[in-house]
Parts: structure tokens; C-alpha cells; sequence
């Protein structure tokens, strides 16, 4: 599977069972076109990735908002939740990622106190590469 989005928080790492860390991050995804609002419909994936070294440090380093490209495997499992009821749920783990662009920056006017976004171009991430 592979996706383009932003980061819906900064990535987090977490011990397993086993003692191996695992990062897990969501990634919001918009697609279709936008509605009245001026807002597009955004599906939400949550990723698990066991890279491992430089990898690892940058990946817990990305803040919330940047657009990330995505290669995933992805896994329907299937489980007996605590009601007794049976549920689905998809599991992606991370096979590549690259981090594409930096959140826009959002700034506050002095003057009215607004807070506006600035019409900067967002800045690559230049040496970032698929792991």
C-alpha cells in the first residue's frame, strides 16, 4: 500500500511484548474533491515501522503536520473484542518512508491577533531517503 499525508502527531516510540520497540504514527490521507467548507474527506491509517538506526532518529524526529510518503504492508486481522462482538481492523506496517515537506508555518498578527498561515513555499526535507 502506499500513501501520501500528513502526520497527525509526532511519532512515538513503544516497547512490544518481546522487548523490541516499535514507532507508531497516524497519517491522514484527504482525498476527493473539496466540499463546501473547502475541506476534503481525510482517512486516517495508523502505521507501525521497526527501522532501525539513522531510520529510527529521523523518523521520531518528524513533527505533526509533515507530509510523509508511505510503503506499507497491509493486513486485515480479525479479533473478538471485550463485548464478545467480532471486529476487523487493518494493520499497516512500514516498509519505506520519506518525509516530503515540513508543516506550513502558522504565525499570529500582532496587530488582531489572528492567527494566519504564512505563503512561504513548504521546504523539502533534502536528504531524507527511503529506508
Amino acid at each position: 500500500m502506499q500513501l501520501i499525508g500528513r502526520l497527525a502527531d509526532s511519532p512515538e516510540l513503544t516497547p512490544t511484548s518481546t522487548g523490541r520497540d516499535v514507532i507508531r504514527y497516524a497519517l491522514g490521507v484527504s482525498s476527493g474533491p473539496r466540499g463546501e467548507d473547502g475541506n476534503r474527506a481525510t482517512s486516517w491509517f495508523r502505521i507501525a515501522s521497526f527501522v532501525e538506526g539513522a531510520q529510527r532518529e529521523l523518523l521520531l524526529s518528524l513533527p505533526k503536520g509533515t507530509q510523509m510518503y508511505v510503503e506499507a504492508e497491509a493486513k486485515m486481522d480479525t479479533y473478538q473484542a471485550q463485548d464478545g462482538s467480532n471486529r476487523t481492523q487493518l494493520n499497516l506496517l512500514q516498509r519505506s518512508f520519506e518525509a516530503l515537506a515540513r508543516p506550513q508555518n502558522r504565525s499570529e498578527d500582532s496587530t488582531t491577533g489572528a492567527e494566519s498561515e504564512t505563503n512561504a513555499v513548504e521546504e523539502p526535507l533534502s536528504g531524507v531517503g527511503a529506508s
